[in-house]
C-alpha cells in the first residue's frame, strides 16, 4: 500500500513512516504542508491513503481536507490530530474523510487503522465518539472495553479482527460479546449491533 503522510513536525512524520514501513509493509512518502502534499501527490500519485495533520500550515481547519478530496489523488483521505475535540473528528468524517487518527495511538493500532482504511472502511476511534453517544443511557451500562468491542461489531468486524485492532486475545473478545448481548438483551452479535445503531451510539 502507498501512503502519503503530511505533517509539519519532522519527528511525527519520521515516527509514523517507520511504523507503517516496518510493521505495515507500506511504501510511505512524506510532506510538511498541505501544498507540498498535494504537489507530491499529483506528481507521484495516486496514493491508497493520505494522512493530513489537522493543525499543519495550509489546512485552515477542514478546508484542507476538502482540497485534498477535490484533487482526487488518493483513494482515501484521513485526518491526524493530537488534540482535536470530538466535534472536529465527527465533522471530518461528515465531510468525506475516511478516518480520524489520534496521534496517541500505539504503533500496532495505527497500522491496523491504516490497513482498515486502505480496505475502504471508515475508521473512527471510540475515544472520539460524540458527546451525545457518551451520554446515552445505554452507553452508561457498558465499560470502555465493551464499548470498543461494540464499535467493532457495528462495523461488521469479526472477533479476530476486533481482537487484532484492540490488541487482545480472540477468546477475550468472545467473552465481551457474550456480556454485551446479555446487557443489551440481544440474541446475537448482529442484533447487538442493530440495537446500538438504533440507539445512535455509533
Amino acid at each position: 500500500m502507498r501512503i502519503l503522510i503530511a505533517d509539519d513536525h519532522d519527528m511525527v512524520r519520521e515516527t509514523l513512516s517507520a511504523y507503517l514501513e516496518n510493521e505495515g509493509d507500506a511504501q510511505v512518502e512524506t510532506a510538511h504542508s498541505l501544498a507540498s502534499a498535494l504537489e507530491l501527490a499529483k506528481k507521484s500519485g495516486p496514493f491508497d491513503l493520505i494522512l493530513l495533520d489537522y493543525d499543519m500550515p495550509g489546512m485552515f481547519g477542514l478546508e484542507g481536507l476538502k482540497q485534498a478530496l477535490e484533487a482526487q489523488v488518493a483513494r482515501g483521505v484521513a485526518i491526524l490530530s493530537g488534540n482535536a475535540p470530538h466535534s472536529v473528528a465527527q465533522d471530518a468524517i461528515d465531510n468525506g474523510a475516511i478516518g480520524f487518527l489520534p496521534k496517541t495511538m500505539t504503533a500496532k493500532s495505527l497500522v491496523h487503522a491504516v490497513q482498515f482504511m486502505v480496505a475502504g472502511e471508515t475508521f473512527f476511534p471510540v475515544s472520539h465518539l460524540s458527546d451525545q453517544a457518551e451520554e446515552n443511557p445505554l452507553a452508561k451500562q457498558l465499560s470502555k472495553r465493551e464499548f470498543e468491542v461494540l464499535n467493532g461489531l457495528c462495523r461488521g468486524l469479526s472477533n479476530k479482527e476486533i481482537a487484532r485492532e484492540l490488541e487482545l486475545q480472540e477468546v477475550t473478545i468472545k467473552l465481551h460479546v457474550r456480556t454485551l448481548c446479555r446487557k443489551l438483551e440481544a440474541k446475537n452479535r448482529t442484533q447487538a449491533a442493530m440495537i446500538a445503531k438504533e440507539a445512535r451510539l455509533f
